[in-house]
């Protein structure tokens, strides 16, 4: 028997011993998985992935689980789960784009980080959080020590006491141990070795096939270079697959990595293999990687795989299991063979993506969950960690599936990371790998030169430094000699890499010409950032010990001096100045080389400041070899460089400069750049003698022979460079000895550092959370610190329905403004001033923006306050303000004068606070005394020349400064001779300005004054030409339009009022007149007004027509046909639940007819040719942006005015004797038979013209003729001009089209009713919003709804007579069929499946045309139809009335007798409607039917009484105009409107002999039985109104639902975006293959295909991850949205950006519920695509 099949007889546990018996089992198990593993992988036949996994477990894994158990794996199980604990460390790994939390309060570093579910359960819920998507390969830290500084554990992992991340003891009995090595040990090296397999290796000889078939793979591998379409392209043409099979192989080798492409021969998988290599070839790309395996190799590396997962469920059994796989996987083999991890770890670069992923995930599993192992795992890590890196950067896969993502689970762990410098040098080692990888940008003078470089490459390099960041994120608290000496020997290495950057790119300036190609720059600033933290860090390591700190300032010193970077060319000189002499060596910034870079320069002031702070700086080791003139001179020159750039000196050296210059200065890089070169130029002014600092800060800024007066010029151009120079160097003077928060330079903490810089940033304008966070520095915990201090210093404004909240800073902290911060850029500095002097006016203070009092400098740095009084300083001020003096326009700028008298202002404050704190004698600073002595001889003293430049006229601005500068002079001058307290002077040096305050407000009040007096004037005069022109033009007055109410002879107010109550009735006899009003509208295009008349030329509405589910009580059911199959109903009868609607709304804006077909035209014509235009407007489809507003439109109403009626009360009441509503049904049943007879026999029938007399009809008796109709009143019909009849026509044929999605056809028979069905739709809309918002039915529409809604309604009206009159009659009798059973079909419907608004509507729109006549056009009269609406409205509320009590069952019953009229009658018709249906309980409470049909049938007269406001124009009541009126009044309003009776039920009364038969055939509907029989669903009235679904509150509880959601077609754990209709509540999976559906012969996506269903193409979705809206409106259209969800800073987070906690906004989530209910989602979405310019359309479709 064959070994094979000897095998396939055999259980698991028969194999599993055989195992344990054999002399060697690796033999026996190799040679086990030689047999059976090619007979389960790579078959011929491609097996189903079932198939293949459950052979798999049979006879793979089983067998090898009951050798490792030694007995059934489920009994071994259940033995090993009772023996040992559950693990402590949750260690979830994230896949990408997975949600993870970091506490903000209690992480030791933002890489520590919770998955959802722990989340949930940790005490960090309550903190301040921050939430963001995982880029995957990370894991969950819970149950990690060193990783929280409290709550390390959530309930589910806390293990009560705090032993977590501590090894586990090894609980696993000794011999089940052994054999899980033994095992682990045969199965790893199998795995190690086919994952590491290259392409010409041979089997072994354990697993060589006996005979070796010639059945091979071509392999096709991933990379990041070919693009998907290419991929399948090359495939199409190399393989000869179909375009499906080549999409299948592409997306599957993009996620899986690699995918066999071809089966067969060697010699053909060679010539696949040939082909797709030359295929995929290009100069710019290199071959696609291809493999040929053999069939066996390819089953082993399959099998391989499946085993990696295998291993990560067997290590999750037991700790034991996982401490014997993490053994096995770090032992070496022998000493040349690394162990089986560390060749997996050199070899990931070279597999494919699953293998590494498998890989991975074990490592997390396994090495990082044990403390030991991780320690082993880092150090073989580190051991191979340039190599990896190498790798990495010659990889093209993304950084999160390579092994040297695994850097930051080690290095961020605290006792890890020390004992990996400790031991490891892991400082040197990264910053070695990092020079060997930047080696080639070396010059030769060893400095970086990036010109050239590759930026892909590049970018990978930085990365490295995230290494060393991790490394130095917590510094230590206790220093071992170890430590010590380690870490300096790391920073020197990091000095020698620094020291390539000193000095690096230097840049001269162009003279003559621009500089013709720009230099790279971009390269260093961006190694710059990446150093940015890591410099910080450095010297926050070094601040917790001092002994370092010294050791660190000399081994920073040392190298600075061995650094040559821009070196003098020439020998020092002597330079004079006031007496002063500077030997200094020269060069100039402008003629010479200089370098922007100086990380040594400025690492040194950050050490030398910390020195300060924490011990004297005596104890630096040799200090007198410290030159501080030489240290500061390059962070001075690159002071001067940013000021020439800014002075334009240096434009010829084009943008690549004024780049550098920004980014040095900038919030990104400033803190260890600028910041950092003017702390140097601090410490060499604090040991500088005073003037020789200021003569060569003179020097290099050039402007030494400028202030010696050695130098004039002419030309302008240099001029205003000096100028600019100036004030400039002003500038930085007021820096250096102004800006002194900076721990070190005075006692001050980081947090009032912080403060300032918020202050600062909200002087310039009130500003939102995140806009002062990007204003902020971060540091390298991404913290900017600004929540600690906002409240200190800013008042807090809470959003509104859009924008966001807004901090203010707080008054009392407004004099620490200074408004030559030196953060300001120059537009943040004007913006400031300007702001904060207007501020100043409005409060009534001067516009002097004084120095604020800035805190005492350290003992270290106290010298630098004698810059301010020395003798330089006053001569430089001298010179600036006698320029001024002289006012020669171009030899000085306000801005000059700004900052020399801001420093003036600077130096009297010093003195007069050292004044204060000491006696005279002891106070040395005398700039006042100077000020005034200095050059008084001669009449330019400082003092005198503040007050000569007083009177400047151009230094007008300036005035208020100078006066409050003279005031501290003398306050100063007071203090010095103790003449009198400061107070007094202060007050009496104050009266003169308080005078002119006083002065200025009495100027304003008078001005006001007059001005009051003059309007008062002006509108005297007005009111008297008005009434001169009213007398003048008296007849004009009296001669207003013949309209009722104004042509009479007016009445006592009474009567008139009692008259208009009387006439607030809208049918009927009694029905109100129709206000006549004169309507003359504008047209927005050409501004020309026109009258609205019937025979004027058409002005038009710009309109939009869309199909709507707002109202649908079915949602995600759209019908087609009708239960019955026939044919279907709609649009002749709209069925209850309201499914689809065609809604027409309006903005509301008027054109001629004529104007609008041109810009239309012009449109079309326009549009065309703009760039994705068709994803804004939909040109086929009639779309427009309207001109004014933008809205999105589809077609215009044309504007029809209100019919004018004569109405005859006499006539009307004599023909309401006769026409009662038996007689007007026989009549009209009457002419209907009559009209169907004529129509169908064109020749005079003998009946219909016997009885022609018409008088018959009057007499009620005898049966009514077909002419009866006629004899109650008519007239002529209405006429049109032939451009609104042209307008009728277009926008019915759009509402047809639309409604339906059918081609245009004017002359299709549904034209009519789809007009009639937008007009009822619209109308419920409307009436929906008005409810939902708790608003009156009348008075609270906008303007623009309100003229929509009359514009459709007289528009629906017209169509009968633009259509077929046999068509329209046709459609009435239909409708009539639902009610009068004369006139039913079969295929009439039962009163459940109609609408009875929408039947109302287009009864009483169509039944005009029963008048029509054949030689005659004739409509009813207005009695006519004041009776037919009468009886319509009558019978449907009836109808209705039965409906709602057939759809509502559940009724209490009755306890004793009825107490009202009302609740009787009720009562009554319910029994009778039980009798006639047989179903029904008769005996219930009569008062609650009442309720019940009053309730339910509210909204339906709500809407008639909005319709016929709409139709006739008759002033509806008073109480319809109010919400504070009771439901039960605003009921008998409507009812009186509507010439209904108050208690409704009497209809049944009045109409009993009528309504009695026509029950008796309602109820007895087939389809009225089933539904009472619950056979189908029926509507409950009223109808449940819709709104978007309810949102949790927190949106961590979004993302935990999106966390949990499973795709249901996907099987795979990819990324998936769940996102949720708004509408419904659905999730779904966007954005992704799995769940793409084909729609109209295209392939759509989740969400696209569900908005077709659940809003007719329209949706509303929350893209959970991403936090956003997006809007759908069609297949093509679509917009994001901000979601409503904002922060604690009342701002949105798209994308999670910010990752703070969100929570919902009931006002922003009402917009959106409303933005939806008005249908203004397609309008929303045009507006954002027209702002937006669209490069590249976003396919919405494949949402």
């Amino acid at each position: 028997m064959a070994e094979g099949e000897k095998h396939k007889s055999l259980s698991g546990l028969e194999l599993s011993k055989e195992w344990r018996e054999a002399a060697d089992i690796r033999v026996d198990l190799l040679r086990y998985l030689k047999e059976e593993v090619p007979q389960i992988f790579c078959l011929k036949k491609e097996s189903s992935p079932q198939e293949e996994e459950e052979l798999t477990q049979s006879r793979l894994l089983h067998p090898l689980e009951c050798f490792l158990f030694g007995e059934d794996p489920k009994d071994g199980l259940e033995k090993l789960k009772q023996g040992s604990p559950s693990s402590q460390i949750c260690g979830r790994v994230f896949k990408e784009g997975e949600t993870v939390y970091s506490c903000r309060d209690c992480a030791i570093d933002p890489t520590c980080v919770l998955c959802m579910d722990c989340f949930q359960d940790s005490v960090h819920k309550s903190h301040r959080y921050k939430m963001h998507a995982s880029s995957g390969g990370g894991f969950c830290d819970c149950g990690d020590l060193e990783a929280w500084k409290i709550g390390p554990c959530c309930s589910k992992h806390d293990p009560g006491a705090a032993t977590a991340m501590v090894t586990d003891e090894c609980v696993l009995e000794p011999e089940l141990y052994k054999r899980a090595e033994k095992l682990f040990q045969i199965l790893l090296y199998y795995v190690t070795d086919f994952l590491v397999w290259e392409e010409n290796f041979e089997l072994s000889a354990e697993l060589q096939p006996r005979t070796k078939d010639n059945a091979y793979y071509c392999v096709l591998y991933n990379d990041e270079h070919h693009s998907y379409d290419h991929v399948i392209y090359i495939l199409q043409r190399s393989v000869y697959c179909n375009q499906a099979e080549a999409q299948t192989h592409t997306s599957l080798i993009d996620k899986e990595g690699r995918r066999a492409v071809k089966r067969g021969t060697l010699r053909s998988c060679q010539q696949a293999k040939d082909l797709i290599r030359s295929n995929s070839e290009h100069i710019s790309l290199p071959p696609l990687r291809v493999e040929i395996l053999h069939a066996a190799v390819m089953a082993h590396q399959t099998f391989a795989l499946r085993l990696g997962s295998w291993f990560q469920k067997i290590i999750g059994y037991a700790v034991g299991f996982r401490q014997a796989f993490c053994h096995v996987a770090l032992e070496p083999t022998d000493e040349y063979t690394p162990c089986p991890i560390s060749r997996l770890m050199l070899h990931d670069s070279r597999m494919y993506k699953g293998a590494r992923k498998i890989v991975h995930e074990l490592i997390f599993c396994s090495m990082l969950m044990e403390t030991e192992f991780k320690r082993l795992f880092a150090i073989e890590f580190l051991e191979y960690y340039e190599q990896l890196q190498k790798d990495f950067i010659n990889d093209d896969h993304e950084r999160s599936i390579s092994i040297t993502a695994l850097s930051v689970q080690i290095f961020t762990v605290p006792t890890l990371a020390r004992e990996l410098i400790e031991e490891g040098s892991v400082i040197k080692v990264i910053v070695d790998t990092v020079m060997a990888l930047l080696h080639e940008h070396l010059d030769d003078n060893n400095h970086f030169f990036f010109l050239g470089y590759k930026s892909e490459k590049f970018t990978r390099i930085q990365i490295i430094f995230h290494d060393l960041r991790y490394i130095l994120i917590s510094k230590p608290s206790m220093w071992t000699t170890g430590l010590r000496e380690e870490f300096i020997e790391g920073f020197k290495v990091f000095l020698g890499f620094l020291k390539c950057m000193q000095g690096m790119e230097e840049v001269k300036r162009q003279f003559g010409q621009h500089i013709a190609v720009e230099p790279e720059w971009e390269a260093g600033f961006t190694l710059q950032i990446q150093l940015h933290h890591i410099l910080a860090m450095f010297q926050d390591w070094f601040s917790s010990d001092e002994e370092l700190l010294l050791r660190a300032i000399d081994e920073c010193h040392k190298v600075l001096m061995q650094c040559n970077n821009q070196p003098f060319h020439r020998e020092a000189t002597d330079y004079y100045m006031c007496k002063h002499i500077l030997h200094v060596r020269p060069y100039k910034v402008s003629q010479e080389p200089v370098s922007i870079h100086l990380p040594i320069s400025r690492l040194l002031a950050g050490l030398y400041v910390l020195l300060c702070r924490t011990g004297p700086v005596e104890r630096l080791h040799d200090p007198e070899s410290y030159d501080f003139m030489q240290l500061a001179e390059h962070p001075l020159r690159c002071v001067v460089l940013a000021a020439q750039v800014s002075a334009e000196m240096w434009r010829r050296n084009g943008l690549s400069l004024v780049s550098q210059v920004y980014y040095y200065q900038d919030v990104k890089c400033r803190d260890e750049m600028y910041d950092k070169d003017v702390l140097m130029l601090q410490i060499a002014a604090s040991k500088m003698d005073a003037n020789h600092f200021l003569m060569l800060i003179l020097l290099r800024f050039e402007l030494f022979d400028y202030f010696n007066g050695n130098c004039s010029s002419k030309d302008q151009d240099e001029l205003m460079q000096w100028n600019r120079l100036i004030e400039e160097m002003l500038y930085l003077l007021i820096v250096i000895i102004g800006e002194r928060y900076v721990p070190g330079i005075s006692q001050v903490t980081k947090e009032d550092v912080t403060m300032r810089e918020v202050i600062h940033l909200l002087c310039i304008e009130p500003m939102a959370h995140s806009s002062l966070v990007k204003g902020l520095p971060e540091n390298e915990s991404h913290e900017t610190g600004l929540e600690a201090v906002i409240t200190k210093v800013a008042t807090f404004k809470k959003p509104g329905v859009s924008g966001h909240g807004l901090y203010e800073v707080k008054k009392e902290r407004l004099v620490e403004f200074n408004p030559f911060f030196y953060h300001y850029s120059r537009s943040q500095h004007s913006k400031a001033e300007e702001s904060q002097k207007k501020r100043r006016v409005q409060e009534g203070n001067d516009k002097a923006l004084r120095p604020p009092v800035p805190p005492a400098f350290c003992p270290t740095f106290s010298s630098i306050v004698r810059l301010l009084c020395c003798d330089i300083i006053v001569h430089i001020l001298q010179r600036v303000l006698q320029r001024a003096a002289e006012d020669r326009a171009t030899h000085w700028t306000e801005a000059m004068i700004q900052r020399a008298l801001h420093l003036i202002g600077q130096a009297l404050l010093e003195e007069k606070t050292q004044l204060e704190d000491s006696t005279v004698e002891e106070v040395t600073f005398d700039f006042s005394v100077k000020a005034r002595r200095i050059g008084s001889e001669n009449g330019k003293s400082v003092f005198l020349l503040l007050s000569r430049i007083k009177a400047v006229p151009s230094l007008e601005a300036q005035k208020d400064m100078i006066k409050w500068l003279l005031q501290m002079f003398e306050i100063v001058k007071c203090l010095r001779e103790k003449s009198s307290p400061t107070a007094s002077v202060s007050m009496e040096t104050s009266k003169p300005e308080e005078s002119t305050q006083d002065k200025e407000k009495a100027e304003r009040k008078r001005k006001a004054e007059a001005a009051k007096l003059h309007r008062q004037k002006i509108m005297a005069q007005m009111s008297a030409m008005q009434k001169n022109f009213i007398e003048s033009n008296k007849m004009l007055y009296d001669n207003m339009p013949e309209s009722g109410a104004q042509g009479e002879t007016v009445a006592s107010t009474e009567s008139c009022a009692m008259e208009r109550v009387e006439l607030c009735v809208a049918i009927g006899p009694h029905r109100g007149s129709t206000p006549a009003e004169r309507e003359v509208l504008t047209c927005i295009l050409c501004q020309e007004e026109q009258e609205v008349a019937s025979l004027a030329p058409a002005m038009v509405l710009t309109a939009c027509v869309q199909k709507s589910t707002v109202l649908t009580q079915c949602r995600g059911k759209i019908p087609t046909t009708r239960a019955d199959g026939t044919e279907t109903s709609y649009p002749l009868f709209m069925p209850p639940e309201l499914a689809v609607g065609t809604h027409t709304g309006s903005c509301g804006h008027v054109m001629h007819a004529t104007c609008w077909q041109k810009y239309f035209e012009a449109v079309q014509n326009t549009t065309r040719n703009r760039l994705h235009a068709e994803l804004i407007i939909d040109l086929e489809n009639g779309e427009y942006l309207c001109p004014l507003c933008k809205s999105l439109c589809n077609t215009v109403v044309p504007l029809i005015p209100l019919e004018m009626l004569t109405f005859n009360y006499e006539n009307a009441e004599i023909i309401g004797q006769h026409l009662t509503m038996p007689r007007w049904i026989q009549i009209l049943c009457a002419r209907i038979k009559g009209l169907k007879s004529v129509t169908q026999d064109n020749d005079c029938n003998t009946e219909s013209s016997s009885s022609s007399d018409g008088d018959t009809g009057l007499c009620g008796e005898g049966q009514p003729d077909f002419r009866s109709i006629l004899s109650y009143g008519v007239q002529e019909p209405r006429k049109f001009s032939d451009s609104i009849a042209e307008m009728l026509v277009v926008c019915a044929t759009t509402v047809h089209r639309v409604g339906l999605q059918t081609a245009p056809n004017e002359l299709c028979p549904r034209v009519p009713l789809m007009a009639w069905n937008t007009c009822a739709f619209t109308i419920q809309a409307i009436e929906n919003i008005l409810q939902e918002e708790d608003k009156p039915l009348f008075g609270s529409l906008q303007n623009r709804q309100l003229a929509g809604l009359k514009a459709i309604v007289q528009f629906s009206a017209a169509q009968r007579l633009k259509s077929s009159q046999a068509v329209i009659q046709r459609h009435l009798t239909d409708m009539l069929g639902v009610l009068l059973p004369a006139l039913s079909r079969k295929t009439s419907p039962s009163l459940l499946e109609v609408d009875f608004f929408h039947l109302l509507v287009g009864l009483v729109l169509s039944i005009p045309s029963l008048y029509q006549e054949e030689a005659v056009d004739l409509q009813p009269s207005a009695v006519s139809s004041a009776y037919n609406h009468l009886h319509i409205l009558h019978l449907v509320t009836m109808a209705h009335m039965l409906q709602i009590l057939l759809c509502s069952t559940d009724f209490p019953a009755r306890v004793g007798g009825e107490d009202t009229e009302e609740a009787r009658v009720a009562a009554e018709l319910y029994s009778t409607v039980s009798q006639y249906t047989g179903r029904l309980n008769p005996d219930v409470s009569g008062s609650s039917v009442a309720e019940r049909v009053k309730r339910g049938l509210e909204p339906f007269l709500r809407c008639a009484a909005l319709f016929f406001n709409c139709l006739t124009g008759v002033h509806p009541p008073e109480d319809l105009f109010s919400t504070s009126v009771t439901s039960q009044e605003q009921v008998e309003a409507l009812c009186s409107y509507l010439a209904l009776p108050s208690n409704m039920f009497q209809l049944f009364q009045e109409h009993r002999d009528t309504v009695t038969p026509l029950l008796h055939r309602w109820c007895g509907s087939p389809a009225i039985t089933k539904a009472l029989k619950g056979k189908f669903q029926t509507v409950r009235y009223p109808r449940k109104r819709n709104r978007l679904i309810d949102l949790p509150e927190d949106y961590s509880a979004l993302l935990n639902q999106a966390s949990h959601f499973q795709c249901p077609k996907s099987t795979d754990d990819e990324r998936k975006h769940p996102t949720l209709c708004l509408f419904c509540g659905a999730m779904l999976c966007s954005q992704s293959s799995c769940c793409v559906s084909k729609m109209d012969g295209e392939d759509v996506g989740a969400c696209t295909a569900h908005a077709a269903t659940c809003g007719a193409g329209v949706g509303m979705f929350l893209r959970i991850r991403e936090c956003e809206i997006v809007l759908m409106a069609s297949k093509t259209r679509g917009s994001t949205y901000p979601a409503p969800y904002l922060d604690d800073y009342g701002e949105t987070d798209p994308h999670l950006v910010r990752g703070n906690p969100l929570h919902l906004c009931p006002e922003r989530y009402r917009k959106l519920n409303q933005l939806w209910q008005q249908h203004c989602i397609l309008e929303e979405i045009a507006r954002s695509l027209e702002v937006v310019n669209v490069m590249f359309a976003f396919e919405w479709q494949m949402l």
